[in-house]
């Protein structure tokens, strides 16, 4: 049952996702406009690293620029249109062209000074290999004993020395 709302949350989180990186992206864009190019991106975690994978397919990797910073990996670059001459009528496309940049939030666990990646037929995959965390330690709390505080004065009120309400 965890593994079905895990999932649910998961798929949730992905609408989410890209309707931030692409607001509009239900939207037909008249006049041959194009939506920018957003690469998918996978992270997994296994207990030695977390790999991270997207898919840039048509990009020089020399032209990928690649930080490990602040807890953040950051990719960017250009795609750009392979289609040679001008003119060109498509019936329809769903091929994107233009900047992008992704930046992923990366655990405190990452060493980021470490990073290794590689490009391989169209996918970027990087490997932040994890760094051993102290355990978590238990803090003893200390009881301290308190002077008895003197006592409340108490005084006695007669009703005749409470003023009548107005």
């Amino acid at each position: 049952m965890a593994s079905s709302f895990a999932n649910l949350r998961g798929e949730i989180d992905r609408i989410l996702e890209s309707y931030v990186r692409e607001p509009l992206s239900g939207i037909e864009w008249p006049f041959g406009l194009q939506r920018g190019c957003v690469p998918p991106v996978d992270v997994a975690e296994n207990p030695e690293e977390f790999v991270i994978r997207a898919e840039i397919p048509g990009v020089d990797p020399e032209e990928i620029d690649l930080t490990v910073s602040g807890g953040q990996l950051v990719f960017s670059g250009d795609k750009r249109n392979v289609w040679e001459g001008s003119g060109k009528d498509f019936f329809h496309t769903e091929c994107r062209f233009g900047h992008f940049r992704r930046v992923i939030p990366l655990p405190q666990t990452v060493d980021g000074e470490n990073a290794e990646a590689e490009y391989v037929h169209g996918v970027l995959t990087v490997r932040l290999k994890k760094v051993a965390s102290s355990p978590p330690k238990r803090v003893s709390i200390k009881l301290k004993q308190f002077e008895a505080a003197p006592p409340a004065p108490t005084s006695s009120v007669d009703a005749e020395d409470i003023p009548p309400a107005t």
